[in-house]
Order: C-alpha cells, then sequence, then structure tokens
C-alpha cells in the first residue's frame, strides 16, 4: 500500500499537539521526524509513547531558534513541516519576553527560511493564536442570564477582523504569523496559519496558566484548588485535538491538489 506522504518533519513534535500529530500522521507517511527541544515537562514520557507504537518516526534534539542547519537537514525533501514549537504561555512571556521572542519569531523565521532554502515545495503549516486579534475593546460585549456574548458578532469572530497584538506572546506569534503568510506571497511557499484557542485532549500536561481543560481534570483528581477568576460567565470555545489533526490533513490534501499532486 503507497502512503501519503513521504516525510512529514513536526517541530514541537513531543509537546501536546505534537506527538497526536505524529501519531496521526505515523500511518500516513514514510517518516516522520520530530525537532523538540526537550524544553517542557513531558516530552520525554510523549517520546515514549510515541515509540511503543511507531517504528518510522526519528526523535531529533534541536532548538529552531538556534540550530538552522538542522532545521535544513531534516526538511530537505520533506512534502510538509507542521510547525508547532513555540512558547506557549503569555504568562510565561511577561516575565521572560526575550525568550517568548527568540522561541516564537526567530524560530519560526528560522523554519521558514529553512523550507524556503531547502524545502521549498513543501507545504509548511502554523500554529498561531486567536491572540492575534487582541483585546477586541471596540466591540460591544453583552451579559446573558449564564455568559457573556458579543452583541453584534453571536457567531464568533471573523478571521478577517483587523489584527492587534497584544501581550509579548501575542506579539511574537503575531510577527510568526504574518511572516508565514509573507513567505507565501513573496517566495511561493505553500504555507497555512492555524489561529488556534483552547485545544485539548490525550497527552496534554496542563498547568494552571496553559492547558487549562487538562488542569481542570489533574486539579480535580488531585484535590488541587482551581481559581476562578471573573464571575464565571466567560466563555471560551475548545477543541478537541483529533479534530484539530483532521483540519490539519484536509489542509495539507488541498495544498497538494494545488500542487497538482
Amino acid at each position: 500500500m503507497s502512503l501519503e506522504y513521504n516525510k512529514i518533519v513536526i517541530t514541537g513534535g513531543n509537546g501536546f499537539i505534537g506527538c497526536n500529530a505524529a501519531d496521526f500522521f505515523a500511518s500516513k507517511a514514510e517518516k516522520i521526524t520530530i525537532i523538540d527541544n526537550y524544553s517542557r515537562k513531558g516530552c520525554k514520557d510523549n517520546e515514549e509513547w510515541l515509540k511503543q507504537s511507531h517504528s518510522n518516526i526519528n526523535f531529533v534534539n534541536a532548538d529552531i531558534s538556534k540550530d538552522f542547519e538542522v532545521l535544513k537537514k531534516e526538511f530537505f525533501e520533506s512534502d510538509a513541516v507542521i510547525h508547532l514549537a513555540a512558547q506557549v504561555a503569555v504568562t510565561t512571556s511577561v516575565k521572560d519576553p526575550r525568550a517568548d521572542f527568540n522561541d516564537n519569531a526567530i524560530g519560526t523565521f528560522n523554519v521558514l527560511e529553512a523550507a524556503r532554502t531547502s524545502a521549498d515545495n513543501a507545504s509548511i503549516l502554523f500554529s498561531s493564536t486567536n491572540k492575534v486579534y487582541g483585546g477586541m475593546e471596540s466591540i460591544e460585549i453583552i451579559e446573558g442570564n449564564e455568559r457573556y456574548s458579543y452583541k453584534d458578532f453571536p457567531n464568533g469572530i471573523s478571521e478577517s477582523s483587523v489584527l492587534d497584538f497584544h501581550s509579548p506572546y501575542g506579539c511574537s506569534k503575531g510577527a510568526a504569523d504574518q511572516y508565514t503568510r509573507d513567505y507565501s506571497r513573496i517566495y511561493g511557499l505553500n504555507t497555512t496559519v492555524f489561529r488556534q484557542s483552547c485545544i485539548y485532549g490525550k497527552r496534554q500536561f496542563g498547568v494552571e496558566d496553559q492547558g487549562w481543560v487538562a488542569w481542570f481534570t489533574i486539579a480535580s483528581v488531585l484535590n488541587k484548588s482551581i481559581t476562578i477568576y471573573g464571575d464565571g460567565k466567560q466563555v471560551r470555545d475548545v477543541l478537541y485535538v483529533d479534530d484539530l489533526l483532521k483540519a490539519y490533513e484536509l489542509a495539507l490534501k488541498n495544498k497538494n491538489k494545488a500542487k497538482g499532486k
């Protein structure tokens, strides 16, 4: 049976979304290469979990903000790059904005340059964030019996809304978001930006300031306190990780169709 892809590279592939992506695409590709710097707790556990089920996954210990030549080498002859490596918490970005910028802005720039110079025919999927839209202070919010909602946008905000980066995290991811889009316009790279928020699912090691769905579950099991800010009427959309990966797959298929594959 011929597989759909020869090689897929996943940056941050030992993280929550990354390891699920590797597991999802491993049956569809001859080879999966994971690039990760093992900075987050749970990376080694996720690697061992992947090794138990898949023999076609290669693990590379590298930092996207520093190891440009490694990226070029690993991207060579790849069909797709799923770029997930990042600093992911707003609170951490406020504490250390330089590290946040290095990971998110410079790291993404290196990913794009490595793709442009060694894998310009690969499809690039970038995990951005809804933080690029900022606080949306100009949009009127109404209070209902159980929740707040946008008065004039009951179904949410369109991706065509004006960008307004908030927090160092929003700025670094926003810069990466726009670079990814512009590398498509200027250099013809096959890029797609996903402005994600509140993904949850298996292998997520949530903490209080990031991965809140998992954290609520972990805190409940361990009898830890849960802090609720505000009056409890705030709402967030959540998306199960498997559904996100199906969207990734559809984006890659659409890119391949555009390339005539």
